[in-house]
């Protein structure tokens, strides 16, 4: 007989803001209505892929559907449930090959992650206790109370080598260890769930998926310690985790499984949820018991460690959410077992909130030593709109931003203080070419200045003025002592505040600055964002990009309202060459359009050739083009007619001068002409923009080489006040491979081959060709 059906419909916050209670009521509704027996519409907590939420999973099929509408409740249930037929429509594709991927096991997503503690999440129903005991629920609760010695579980946990997921890495057996041999008959085990972070929600979706297992953990690390009473600090800002965790913990209650006489043994333990103001701060755990105690959430010097005094002067223990969840599972499959994931000093899996410019956000659990490289790119699915990949920033605000070119480095704890981050509670920001780092790091510093608590003046202060100096700089009012004023104050902040809020505070700037310091000194220097993000900076980011700086948005209005000529003038005013780049350029203004965050950006390249060749067709038809005035005595000359030796005269002509271009070869356009073959750039084309400069005054003298016979001191006798030498890029760049000789037979640089090619000399090229780059 076949199994029955369960439909769960993902109501995790994500999916739920996403309309994920509407699809739950539209399937349940759907079922009914057609009277379909053998399956019964559920609901789990995050199932992890919130870029493709809604999701519903049918089980025992396998089946994953992605971006489910209500709308689609009636053929989910008419097609899949009573006839057996899958709907292919909502199927995930992946989004390289474009194949359909029905079962969530096929998933790449899915299937490079190795899931511990988000084990249960996406297959349970979190507001049913019996879904929980169903998949081996406080077993390991009802193994450690039964079966083994408090210190028996300290050592299992050792053996384990699990180390707080909160942000430090402190070894978990060893903070349990400290409070178990410190003197006192009341101690405090706390789950510290008030989670901050910018972009990070992994506490929140276990806390909403599995909050028995933090409830289990909490309990067996309890015992542990000689706790009889615990509470859960989680902000009120998450309703849907404390809803969830409060009907848990009357189950749990209910079932024995906290409270007097934990399932009948001598073991009591008390749990309370306690809902924090959303304060950041309040993450440390000196600040935490602050405000459990109804004071200010501010953290105090230590030692005394709470392990020593904490709650109330009590010995307490505070551990993170998903160190917690963890612990169930090292109990029920042994400590060699968790120990032999991971590497030797980070063992175990991290879980991480992956967001950002990637095209898989959501959930990812991966063991310790994971690559980055493979977290973005085979779970994360890449850079959307084929960007690249810049930086990525771990650890949330307090962490620090790692270039693309160490993308390889693995996931542990060292690797990443090496690098000037740290692992952090498990945030993940990915960020493309169109981030800007110096905003990036005023962006943190922002979030960090405004959650200091103000206590000690490192922090209070320190942050404010790197946030001013910051702010400054995006402004455009950058001075070039700044980078190393904030690498001072970074330094200052570091060493001597308080707590890890603080100490921490500095590494979004510090990283940004050692890896991204020609993104700083572009922002002082010449006043210019990268990224074209800083709007200070700019008028629009197209025009900012384009390294002519012609006014983009007013060429491109001027072609949508049919004034081509006017278009072309725009063109004109920075580029003389528009015929030439219209067809060349490598259009980074289209790479920063905003209108390419929608779908595709404006076509700038193509509106530039259109215009360059509307004006090729119907010039006659416009007023004859007159030269500049010459308004200017001193004569000018400039050696090279190529791109910059005529942009550079056609400029100065156009300020008034008389100019007069030498150029050694029989034609101009420098290696425009003699490198490009015919069929990228037509000689026409390029003929067409030379024209229009002399007509505008400058005059173009041919084989005409200036050399030891035709000398400069030749032209300044000849009466030019100033020379202008545009000799060109005419020999390719060397890239240290050895035995690399330009006279070498049969080795060719790029520009030396097209130019001999397209000058028509002889190219001896061999059966076999091996090109490098």
């Amino acid at each position: 007989m076949p199994r029955k059906r369960t439909v769960y419909v993902c109501r995790g916050t994500g999916c739920v803001s996403g309309g994920g209670d509407a699809v739950y009521e539209a399937l349940r509704a759907e079922l009914s209505r057609q009277g379909v027996t053998g399956a019964r519409i559920d609901f789990s907590g995050c199932h992890g892929f919130c870029e493709q939420g809604p999701n519903v999973v049918v089980e025992p099929d396998g089946i994953f559907y992605t971006h489910v509408e209500a709308e689609d409740a009636a053929e989910i249930v008419s097609s899949h449930l009573r006839d057996n037929r899958p709907v292919a429509r909502l199927f995930y594709h992946d989004p390289i090959t474009g194949e359909a991927r029905p079962h969530y096991a096929e998933i790449k997503f899915y299937a490079s992650q190795e899931r511990v503690v988000l084990r249960n999440c996406g297959h349970i129903n979190p507001e049913r206790i019996d879904d929980y005991i169903g998949r081996g629920g406080y077993q390991s609760l009802k193994k450690v109370v039964f079966t083994m010695k408090p210190e028996e579980v300290i050592d299992e946990i050792k053996r384990s080598g699990l180390r707080g997921r909160g942000g430090a890495g402190f070894p978990t057996w060893r903070k349990w260890q400290f409070c178990r041999s410190t003197p006192g008959t009341v101690k405090y085990m706390i789950c510290n769930a008030d989670e901050g972070d910018p972009g990070a929600f992994m506490d929140r979706s276990i806390l909403e998926a599995d909050p028995h297992a933090v409830l289990e953990g909490l309990a067996i690390a309890a015992y542990a310690i000689g706790a009889a009473e615990g509470y859960i600090y989680v902000r009120a800002e998450y309703p849907l985790a404390v809803s969830r965790l409060h009907t848990a913990l009357a189950q749990a209650q209910e079932r024995g499984f906290l409270g007097e006489k934990v399932l009948g043994s001598d073991f009591n333990f008390t749990v309370h949820i306690k809902e924090g103001a959303g304060a950041f701060v309040c993450g440390e755990e000196t600040a935490l018991i602050a405000s459990l105690e109804s004071r200010r959430g501010m953290p105090r010097p230590r030692p005394p460690f709470p392990a020593v005094s904490g709650l109330d002067g009590k010995p307490t223990i505070i551990n993170n959410v998903k160190t917690l969840a963890t612990v169930p599972v090292i109990i029920e499959r042994g400590a060699a077992w968790f120990a032999g994931i991971g590497t030797e000093k980070s063992t175990g899996t991290a879980v991480f909130a992956i967001t950002g410019k990637i095209a898989n956000s959501g959930l990812v659990e991966v063991p310790m030593g994971t690559p980055l490289a493979h977290i973005i790119f085979d779970i994360g699915g890449g850079i959307p709109r084929n960007r690249r990949l810049k930086a990525v920033q771990t650890g949330g605000p307090s962490g620090g931003c790692i270039p693309a070119r160490l993308i390889h480095t693995p996931i542990e704890y060292e690797t990443l203080a090496k690098l000037g981050s740290i692992m952090g509670s498990g945030g993940l920001v990915v960020m493309d070419e169109a981030t800007c780092m110096v905003e990036v790091a005023r962006y943190f510093l922002s979030f960090t200045q405004a959650e200091s608590c103000g206590k000690c003046t490192p922090c209070r202060l320190g942050t404010r003025q790197m946030l001013a100096i910051l702010t400054r700089i995006t402004e455009g009012k950058g001075r070039d002592e700044d980078i190393d004023m904030l690498l001072a104050i970074a330094r200052t902040v570091k060493e001597c505040s308080i707590c890890g809020l603080g100490q921490t505070a500095p590494n979004p700037v510090i990283s940004t600055i050692n890896y991204f310091r020609d993104e700083y000194e572009a922002h002082i220097r010449e006043k210019k964002c990268p990224a074209a993000v800083c709007e200070s900076l700019m008028i629009s980011p197209c025009q900012h990009t384009c390294p002519a700086g012609i006014n983009i948005p007013r060429y491109v209005a001027h072609i949508a309202a049919g004034e081509y000529a006017q278009a072309i003038e725009t063109i004109r005013e920075r580029n003389p060459f528009a015929a030439v780049c219209g067809r060349i350029c490598h259009h980074p203004c289209e790479g920063r359009c905003r209108r390419g965050e929608l779908d595709d950006p404006v076509a700038i390249r193509m509106l530039k050739r259109y215009a360059a060749d509307w004006y090729d067709a119907h010039g006659a038809e416009l007023a004859k083009v007159e030269p500049f005035p010459v308004t200017q005595r001193e004569r000018v000359a400039v050696v090279g007619a190529g791109p910059t030796g005529l942009s550079c005269a056609y400029f100065l002509a156009q300020g008034g001068y008389p100019v007069t271009v030498f150029e050694a070869l029989p034609l101009g356009g420098g290696m425009l002409s003699v490198a490009l073959p015919e069929f990228r750039l037509p000689r026409a084309t390029i003929q067409q923009d030379i024209d229009y400069i002399s007509r505008r005054g400058v005059d173009i003298k041919y084989n005409t080489p200036i050399n030891a016979n035709f000398s400069v001191e030749r032209l300044q006798k000849d009466g030019f006040k100033a020379v202008f030498i545009a000799a060109g890029a005419q020999r390719s760049q060397r890239i240290g491979i050895p035995g690399e000789l330009e006279d070498i037979q049969g080795l060719y640089y790029g520009l030396r081959f097209l130019r001999d090619v397209r000058l028509g000399r002889e190219v001896k090229v061999g059966r076999r060709v091996a090109v490098i780059g």
